[in-house]
């Protein structure tokens, strides 16, 4: 609740008072809900009884009567006496929006009587609200209204009591005995039915017990207000310490909760209580706001009830899933003993901590998205990273120790872009490094201990295989501190938080960021590669384009791939040729696809198998996967491309697994692996022995049943079961009197009776032992089968990363072919060559044909800067997208949109595209254009492909020409940079480098002029243009005519007086005037500086001669 003064608070409820102001309206300004609100008005009674009295005079409290009171009743009160729906409701006690809703639904009635009513009651609402006049056939309608009331009789709602009361009390006596199910079974209910009854009573408690204290506080006498008041601030207090004073004051149960809740403060605590997972306190606020659940309170030793809600716990996944994605961790506390068996509190401990970065189920993730959890380890300026997927066994890690350190570790965190991250000290409290993570990342950070990052590479080594990205072991990682300080602290993180050893992940990839193509973050979002720059979607990204995958674990791979392009010029054309050659056997490739589609995710099932929460459905979609493997083999035996054959050699086809599980598990097995109906005939002799007996013993009491029929003579009498009483004899009450003296009652229903007998209860013995025990033996076979494969684990990884490799390149095959994409020459040559290029993302969108294709020439020599003119709207950054994409998806190892494509590998790409104010940092327009822009510059090497977008536009017209000019200067000097750079911008003098840089070239994008009118080409053409046709492009956009007209001449006004042309001048004599030389004028720059070097004193007139002829040379 908001932070306020009690005089401040007063003068609020003197406004509510007064109804100038609603309580649902002063509880949203003081940012609190109806519960605190209430227990706040109810302190007034003791500080400001006056005051008090006037709010309760004003709204005085009506139990909760609208089950009691016909709603049409009240609606008649409504329309005939002129009362407000808002002081209806609190008359009877009820919400306002409750009322409403109760309205609306007669809307839907059956009855054409009720809908009437509806129509009357919002149109007679609506002309209250705004004032106007009944008119004469609805208040005709109004005064015909003819409904009964019902008067409801104060006895009959103490009786209603009486009988909840007695519900309660033989409920909770069978639950001494039983489970919550069986005792609600055992009194004839379901469990939700009974739930719903004891809800009721504990509402009508409430009232009650509201009334009687209402009454107490108005009586409260101004003198003892302090003394009151001391006592509430006495039990508030050990109610926020929650029993760390005195921890004998709670009961029991509680204080082991507050114990444990000790160990996981920054968690939400599940807390298991039978059926239910319960939270308390702070918690089951928290989780009652974000979960909408209902805010109950229980006994818990003190005065005041703990504030309590709670979740069913087969339902826990739903509700803890809403939990992670708003931010929160979640503690589960299990119970580890069965509750019948206990002596004293059941014991119960944490069993897992379900964070954002360590969510396992399958239907909370994102199928063909890794879910990564980062770890960060600083040491002075260095840092040392680490990120882990749980569920796939993905364990990465680097150290990053060059120049533009933590501008590298953003690009890091962008490349994964993990669910959490943890750190270690020094760099929790690196408070501007954290801030700059959160605000461009929004993602869960949390600080270890700097014991959990061990540095011990020796012992590392030992309990880990390390490899590099080739698969082979790294035999020194001395040098790689950093590395183990990281994994340790993420390893470390996980064990505290699965409760578990993790023995699954075996192994680390010692990766390091030189060796892919580095993409800064704002390339991979100007990009849009793998999620839209707006909304986060997949669709209208190159990673939508090229995902044709037919397994998750492909999509996955595929979308790594995309984030890391290689630089490699072997593993890019290992990976072309395999393409190709599924490209153009359009038979093997579809063969590949039929038997991939029928393929589950292999990583994920491995990651539960050996994590120990996978169930038998999930080894019958990891037997149904294994069973593809041999046609899959079969199929690649035939390629030639060595990426493909190399696949071939290495995948293994688990034979022996699929067999292990065709042999022990059902075709239809249930959900839970501890309800038996698992393990197949055959597989086990006692467990196939047993089930006989329980097959047979059903027989058995069938036979009891006709045995009875003909010695009592009932024919109506039948033999059932149920989980209370075991098997019973049930006889109808015609038949009571042929019953024999030997049958012994057990349960009296409304129309039957039910028995038992010496022998049926000895049967029973026999099946439900025969039963119970075949559940627990095919538990314990089944954890046995899960453990043999977990054996297998490595075998089963392996072949999930083939397939998923094989998936990626069939997908790439696809898209090759529907989208008559080209096969790229990729080298090291350093050129970049595009003919008829296609942006892959926009060709996809528009209609076929309709993209307008265009080439590329850039390399290290002439052509390494491009200067790109034209208008808005004509198509010069769509056309830079395009090259930095098919640049990009070449280095992937994907087919290029163009008819030919050789691609010299770029090691860097760099985008500085659009102008967006980045105000949630403070920082403007120009200033994170000048940021990145400065990156860039350093970055940037002769092997960066650079994509700029109208630099200098965020300023002034001649500090952006400025900046604009210096930056293309600087990015063509080939000791300087160098980078292949394409340069579009509207300031036209730049086209004048081209002339006086060496490797700059001029293009611009063709337009046609038809009159006053212009079609862009979407052409780009060598040679510049002095053209921005902006008024046009305005006409374009919709802009009124009348103001395009007015442009239009106020252009050629300007154009007459030159005026840009006249402040130019005027600069260039201010610089004359001081002595300062032409920008423009390189040459007089040059002997200029030769002036300088030369030496008057010690010249001779022979040698100042040749001087001033050099200088004259120079000058044509």
């Amino acid at each position: 609740m908001k932070e306020i003064k009690d005089s401040e608070f007063e003068q609020l409820m003197l406004e509510v008072i007064e109804g100038k102001k609603s309580r649902v309206k002063l509880a949203e300004e003081l940012q609190t809900d109806w519960r605190t609100l209430n227990k706040k008005i109810q302190l007034l009674s003791m500080t400001n009884p006056e005051l008090y009295k006037k709010f309760v005079e004003k709204y005085p409290y009506k139990p909760k009567e609208i089950t009691a009171i016909p709603l049409k009743t009240m609606l008649v009160e409504f329309l005939k006496t002129g009362i407000r729906m808002q002081d209806l409701a609190n008359k009877y006690g009820i919400g306002e929006r409750t009322l409403r809703r109760k309205i609306d639904a007669l809307k839907k009635s059956d009855d054409p009587k009720d809908r009437e009513l509806h129509d009357i009651c919002k149109q007679t609402a609506y002309n209250r609200a705004h004032g106007k006049k009944m008119n004469f056939e609805l208040q005709r309608k109004i005064d015909e209204l003819e409904i009964q009331e019902e008067e409801i009789k104060q006895d009959d709602k103490e009786k209603r009591r009486q009988q909840l009361l007695q519900i309660e009390k033989n409920y909770n006596e069978l639950c001494r005995i039983m489970s919550k199910e069986k005792a609600a079974e055992a009194m004839g209910y379901t469990y939700n039915r009974v739930y719903k009854l004891l809800d009721e009573l504990y509402c009508m408690e409430i009232q009650n017990n509201a009334i009687k204290g209402f009454k107490e506080d108005i009586k409260v006498n101004p003198k003892e207000i302090n003394q009151v008041l001391d006592e509430k601030n006495n039990k508030a207090n050990n109610w926020n310490r929650k029993g760390e004073i005195n921890m004998a004051e709670y009961s029991p149960m509680m204080q082991h909760y507050l114990q444990t809740k000790e160990e996981y403060k920054d968690c939400i605590l599940f807390y298991r209580l039978g059926d239910f997972y319960e939270m308390f306190f702070d918690d089951a606020i928290t989780a009652s706001r974000e979960l909408e659940l209902t805010l109950t309170g229980k006994d818990c030793g003190q005065a005041e009830r703990a504030p309590m809600c709670g979740i069913p716990y087969h339902a826990a996944e739903t509700y803890i899933a809403r939990l992670i994605e708003k931010g929160y961790k979640v503690a589960i506390c299990e119970q580890l003993e069965d509750p019948k068996q206990a002596k004293g509190i059941v014991k119960r401990d944490v069993i897992r901590v379900v964070t954002p970065g360590t969510v396992m189920e399958s239907n909370l993730l994102e199928e063909k998205k890794n879910n990564y959890i980062m770890s960060i380890y600083k040491n002075g300026i260095y840092y040392g990273v680490a990120v882990c997927d749980l569920t796939t066994a993905d364990f990465k890690t680097t150290q990053i120790k060059d120049q533009n350190n933590f501008i590298t570790l953003m690009d890091e965190i962008s490349r994964f872009s993990p669910a959490e991250i943890v750190v270690n000290t020094m760099m929790y409290e690196s408070a501007q490094e954290i801030s700059k993570i959160r605000e461009r990342f929004n993602i869960y950070i949390s600080k270890l201990d700097d014991e959990k990052f061990n540095t011990d590479y020796n012992e590392f080594k030992i309990k880990y295989d390390i490899l590099n990205e080739n698969e082979q072991e790294v035999e020194d990682i001395s040098d790689s501190v950093l590395c183990v300080a990281a994994s340790n602290g993420l390893l470390n993180y996980l064990k505290d938080t699965q409760k578990s050893n993790l023995d699954y992940i075996h192994k680390i990839v010692l990766y390091y960021t030189t060796h892919y193509m580095n993409l800064d973050i704002n390339a991979r979002r100007n990009l849009e590669i793998t999620e839209k720059l707006r909304d986060k979607s997949k669709k209208g990204t190159l990673l939508w384009v090229l995902d044709k995958t037919s397994t998750s674990m492909g999509g996955r791979l595929l979308r790594r791939w995309l984030n890391d392009p290689l630089i490699d010029v072997c593993k890019i054309n290992e990976r072309l040729e395999a393409v190709k050659e599924l490209k153009e056997d359009i038979i093997l490739r579809g063969d590949v696809i039929d038997s991939l589609k029928k393929v589950y995710d292999i990583e994920r099932l491995a990651g539960k198998i050996s994590y120990g929460s996978a169930n038998a459905r999930d080894l019958l979609s990891l037997k149904n996967s294994a069973k593809q493997l041999p046609d899959v083999k079969k199929t690649l035996s035939q390629t030639k491309s060595p990426l493909l054959t190399q696949l071939y050699d290495n995948l293994d086809t688990l034979e022996d697994v699929y067999q292990m599980i065709e042999d022990s598990i059902i075709d239809d097995p249930p959900i839970s692996v501890k309800e038996g109906g698992i393990i197949k005939l055959g597989y086990d002799e006692e467990i196939d022995h047993l089930k006989k007996a329980t097959t047979e013993g059903k027989s058995w009491v069938l036979e009891i049943e006709a045995k009875e029929r003909e010695t009592t003579g009932i024919k109506g009498l039948k033999v059932g079961f149920n989980k209370v009483f075991g098997y019973f004899i049930e006889v109808t009450k015609s038949n009571l009197s042929m019953v024999p003296d030997r049958f012994i009652r057990k349960q009296t229903l409304a129309n039957c009776e039910r028995y038992i007998t010496e022998e049926l209860k000895k049967v029973e013995n026999e099946i439900l032992g025969a039963e119970e025990k075949v559940v627990n033996l095919e538990y314990n076979a089944f954890c046995e089968i899960r453990e043999k494969i977990e054996k297998q684990i490595l075998r089963v990884q392996k072949s999930a990363s083939i397939i998923a490799t094989l998936d990626v390149l069939t997908s790439l095959a696809t898209v090759a072919d529907d989208m008559n994409y080209v096969m790229p020459i990729v080298d090291n040559s350093g050129m970049i060559d595009i003919k008829d290029g296609r942006h892959p993302v926009i060709e996809k969108i528009l209609p076929g044909g309709s993209f307008v294709e265009n080439d590329t020439y850039l390399d290290k020599n002439d052509n390494r800067l491009a200067i790109i003119t034209g208008p808005n709207m004509a198509g010069k950054s769509t056309y830079m997208r395009q090259v930095a994409l098919i640049t990009l998806m070449a280095q992937v190892g994907s087919f290029v949109p163009a008819s030919y494509a050789k691609i010299g590998v770029v090691d860097k790409i760099f985008t500085r595209v659009g102008a967006s104010d980045d105000l949630s940092m403070g920082q403007s327009t120009f200033m994170v254009e000048m940021m990145e822009v400065a990156a860039i510059l350093k970055e940037a090497t002769s092997n960066s492909l650079v994509i700029l977008d109208e630099i200098g536009r965020g300023t002034s017209t001649y500090d952006g020409l400025s900046i604009a000019w210096a930056v293309a200067e600087y990015i063509s000097d080939k000791e300087k940079c160098g980078a292949k750079t394409l340069f579009a911008t509207h300031y036209h003098e730049l086209t004048s480098l081209e002339e006086k840089l060496e490797g700059v070239k001029n293009y611009s994008v063709a337009v046609k002029e038809k009159g006053e009118d212009v079609i862009f080409l979407r052409k780009i053409v060598p040679g510049g243009t002095d053209e921005s046709y902006g008024v046009h492009v305005a006409k374009l956009a919709g802009v009124p005519q009348v103001v395009t007209k007015r442009a239009n001449e106020i252009l050629k006004t300007l154009e007459r007086k030159s005026v840009l042309g006249e402040k130019a001048q005027e600069k260039e004599n201010k610089k004359v005037a001081t002595g300062q030389l032409d920008l423009y004028n390189y040459k007089l720059a040059e002997i200029a500086h030769e002036l300088d070097k030369v030496d008057l004193n010690e010249l001779t007139p022979i040698e100042a001669l040749n001087t001033l002829v050099n200088m004259k040379e120079k000058m044509k």
